[in-house]
């Protein structure tokens, strides 16, 4: 089957992820039984829309998608044997049908592919009232299969209890103690619990993770620096899930994703060694197209989306674009084969749209479950964010 995208837009404004959106059209390709004929799709401005509108269909204005079949007509549209035709696309207009809809411009875009391919293969909803209602019902049908299988449940919540340990190593004291806050963590419904044992030990402790390793009964998601010491610890305690993630010394917390691109050699031989050894392994990355790809290269069973960005947006414009982009790649990685989780900054405010998002596997939560915790106690805090996690589902 093959998918021919091409973006004759004079500006890439809204971005297109072209490679996700030719991947959905080549699924579709399959699901009507089309594998081995060929699609042209076009995305165009919503100028260029209206031209051809004026030009084939003599209407004043744009419209959303125009489908010719291959050949018709001969001079603008060269066919061959498996050609199908040309569906085009005015991109602006989806993006606002896709804000209107409450959907992304992604799903909105194989909708509309989906609608001309339809046309393609013979479905004309002009023609009748029946034909109109058989089309609705095969798009429906096929974008079930196709995007709306992909999660109906909420996401697992996996509790970083690393600031436990904080509050403990301020005063060199046995507690708090993170096993503890851990178990309670389990005993409100969490389904993970996750630490970052860092070089500089200022927090969590080997011990700790060797006893949350014994004490654990769900899931325990190690953070850690692609170092040589981390990796011969992860080998000896062998946690259930490795997430790595970028480390400086001098910063109070994470900063930023993983940039695996750059480290592609290396951390593609940390994740090798790992998952050899039994362990699934994430890659903790910025929401960028580029990382995921590589990190679905060098074999990572799952990314961890970095959501600071969104969490420490200064307004709701600048929070919104910071959404968008991690629902693109959230999609992205899904379509990639990669296991979805988001973490980093997620609050009781912030956390519903995140967690409504149908590709995320589990968010990891912890500064704001730990704050909370000194309040109204581990187990409540933990049941709250829960409830806000079964809500936005």
């Amino acid at each position: 089957m093959q998918v021919q995208l091409v973006d004759q837009r004079e500006t890439t404004s809204p971005l297109v992820n072209i490679q996700l959106l030719q991947r959905y059209c080549q699924q579709l390709l399959g699901l009507l039984g089309l594998s081995e004929k060929t699609l042209a799709l076009i995305l165009l401005s919503d100028a260029q829309m209206a031209q051809y509108n004026q030009q084939f269909r003599a209407k004043t204005g744009t419209t959303n998608v125009l489908s010719f079949p291959a050949g018709f007509p001969e001079e603008a549209f060269a066919a061959t044997h498996n050609d199908l035709g040309d569906v085009l696309i005015a991109v602006e207009t989806a993006a606002h049908e896709a804000r209107e809809q409450g959907c992304s411009l992604m799903e909105r875009l194989v909708q509309l592919s989906l609608h001309g391919l339809l046309h393609l293969i013979g479905y004309d909803h002009e023609r009748s009232e029946e034909e109109a209602l058989a089309m609705w019902d095969k798009e429906q049908s096929l974008l079930a299969q196709l995007f709306y299988t992909r999660r109906h449940t909420m996401p697992y919540l996996a509790v970083n209890v690393d600031h436990v340990a904080t509050l403990r190593q301020a005063r060199e004291a046995a507690e708090p103690d993170p096993v503890l806050a851990a178990a309670l963590c389990e005993l409100a419904g969490a389904r993970g619990v996750v630490v970052h044992l860092r070089e500089d030990r200022r927090h969590i402790q080997d011990r700790d993770v060797r006893l949350l390793r014994q004490t654990v009964k769900t899931r325990l998601n190690l953070e850690m620096a692609v170092t040589k010491e981390m990796l011969a610890l992860a080998m000896e305690i062998k946690p259930d899930l490795v997430t790595l993630v970028p480390e400086k010394r001098q910063e109070l917390t994470t900063e930023g994703g993983l940039d695996v691109v750059a480290q592609q050699k290396k951390i593609a031989a940390a994740v090798n060694k790992l998952r050899k050894a039994g362990m699934l392994v994430s890659l903790f990355i910025d929401a960028e197209a580029e990382q995921i790809q590589a990190a679905a290269e060098i074999g990572a069973s799952h990314v961890e989306l970095h959501t600071g960005h969104y969490c420490s947006a200064a307004g709701t414009a600048e929070e919104e674009r910071e959404f968008v982009m991690l629902r693109n790649a959230a999609e992205l990685a899904a379509a990639s084969n990669l296991l979805v989780n988001a973490g980093h900054g997620l609050d009781y405010r912030n956390t519903d749209r995140i967690a409504a998002l149908p590709e995320i596997d589990e968010l990891s939560i912890g500064h704001a479950i730990v704050s909370r915790a000194v309040l109204v106690g581990m187990e409540q805090a933990v049941r709250e964010m829960l409830t806000i996690i079964q809500q936005a589902k």
